[in-house]
């Protein structure tokens, strides 16, 4: 596969084309992850990230995208951490260990789309290594809504409550707790969520 048939793919062939492509692209596709040029680094993600889900060649190159956590470029560092939650499910080296420090560090980021695909990518940390749930779940916990841009409080909220109430199926805590509660109670959302996020949680 060329830059040239990348671009050209639609986004209702790139399911496809990433299971159809052979495993020598891999590398090719990672390296294109640092392209200048927009539409050809997000067609790349796009299909490590559609491939990651299937397929467990991707995950060799954990490294890198652990590397990319570190970028100066928010950019680099939202793909990163989304290739690392979609590529946990194939770590039976159990590298995720050392790598979650680091991955938490995603919710201080100043950048509140970052933060977003930080918090969601957190989630499917969580459903691919639940012994990790209740370290992301306190993190989580600790995000200080307040500091948010007000335009994005609601959804880095919603975000932030859709992964805490998957964790705690298996883990709770009195932090935790407070933080749904306070978010429930806090105004932040708008009543259609908060009666969205009340059933979600099952409180009345």
């Amino acid at each position: 596969m060329n830059t040239e048939q990348l671009i050209a793919l639609t986004q209702e062939q790139i399911p496809d084309a990433a299971l159809a492509m052979d495993s020598a692209d891999v590398p090719m596709l990672v390296n294109l992850l640092s392209e200048k040029k927009d539409a050809v680094r997000y067609a790349a993600f796009q299909l490590l990230q559609c491939r990651s889900a299937k397929v467990a060649d991707v995950y060799p190159f954990w490294d890198t995208f652990c590397t990319k956590l570190h970028s100066e470029n928010s950019y680099q560092r939202s793909l990163g951490i989304m290739l690392l939650a979609e590529n946990t499910k194939w770590d039976a080296e159990n590298k995720m260990e050392s790598t979650i420090p680091t991955c938490l560090s995603i919710l201080k980021d100043n950048k509140p789309i970052t933060l977003r695909q930080g918090i969601q990518s957190l989630g499917k940390i969580a459903e691919a290594k639940p012994t990790l749930g209740g370290l992301i779940a306190e993190a989580i916990a600790a995000i200080d809504i307040a500091s948010i841009r007000e335009t994005m409080r609601k959804c880095v909220l919603l975000d932030s409550l859709r992964v805490l109430a998957t964790i705690r199926q298996h883990y709770t805590s009195d932090a935790v707790d407070a933080f749904i509660f306070n978010a429930l109670t806090g105004g932040v959302l708008d009543r259609n969520s908060e009666r969205e996020m009340r059933a979600l949680f099952s409180w009345k």
